[in-house]
């Protein structure tokens, strides 16, 4: 299934994308995609349920983050060898490990604000797990049944904050709107390999960023389970798991993000995310 959530911020509904490609009104079933309702038991309701007979979500509805109060968001850096190569870093023995803020979370084709003093906002194309049950110390070979669904994440990125301001890289990856999320969470048996799924990302209609997750360092099973090494990872969390090579800050010379530009991206199977970016003001 593609799951979405649909409507104003902070106001969205749950809805099913159905075979015609219409989103289905589906929070008479379920009253948000967010922690429980996350469940294998809570998702095979809705397979069961007869979508037709459901509310159409009107056709210009905004699509909100993909999952509702999340708990953490986790993220994992210089997971692509290229990447760690075109940052002039090592390439990491175990996962590097860092936090955004829940509240840099927005929808899909959301505007992306520049923070005020930003000086290098940069764009990073990512495939991001939603945990489904709570998991704690799992083995790899059991991660994936933790696993909800897949989605798409921007993890944009104020490059400066990030590195330039004492090494604690959540500084510059926490503004608001700089965790877009979406279009789909697809759930995880629409997904055969999650390690192999062509990813691109466009600057203003040129591409910027080409890979496939299959040249990840640590697969999305292995974080999974390493994470869950040192934390318990509950219902709704979201990890995004690394970006290929292509940003801003690894070109030559670097390019980074203005007010007016457009980016665009996208992963094999679960859709495209669309943002303008603008300004902070004030």
């Amino acid at each position: 299934m593609k799951l979405v959530r649909f409507g104003a911020a902070g106001q969205e509904k749950p809805g099913v994308v159905d075979a015609d490609g219409k989103i289905r009104d589906v929070s008479a079933i379920v009253p948000d995609f967010s922690g429980e309702h996350l469940s294998d038991a809570s998702l095979d309701k809705l397979r069961k349920a007869d979508l037709a007979s459901l509310p159409v979500a009107p056709a210009d509805s905004r699509l909100g983050p993909v999952v509702g109060r999340v708990g953490n968001f986790l993220c994992i850096g210089l997971n692509y060898v290229d990447h760690a190569h075109e940052s002039n870093l090592p390439i990491p023995s175990e996962p590097i490990i860092f936090n955004k803020s829940p509240s840099s979370i927005t929808g899909p084709n959301d505007k992306v604000y520049i923070p005020i003093g930003s000086e290098k906002t940069d764009w990073e194309v990512e495939i991001a797990v939603v945990i489904g049950k709570d998991a704690y110390n799992v083995s790899e070979e059991s991660a994936l049944n933790y696993v909800a669904g897949y989605t798409i994440c921007n993890d944009v990125s104020e490059r400066a904050w990030q590195i330039e301001r004492g090494g604690q890289w959540t500084k510059g990856k926490s503004a608001p709107s700089f965790g877009p999320i979406g279009p789909w969470l697809v759930t995880r048996d629409e997904i055969s390999d999650p390690q192999n799924l062509d990813m691109w990302l466009d600057v203003n209609g040129a591409r910027v960023q080409t890979g496939n997750t299959s040249t990840m360092i640590f697969t999305i099973a292995h974080i999974v389970s390493y994470l869950s090494k040192f934390m318990k990872l509950e219902a709704g969390d979201v990890i995004t798991t690394g970006t290929p090579p292509g940003v801003g800050m690894g070109m030559k010379p670097p390019r980074y993000l203005k007010a007016g530009d457009t980016v665009r991206l996208g992963i094999a199977g679960l859709g495209e995310q669309q943002q303008s970016v603008v300004a902070t003001n004030g």
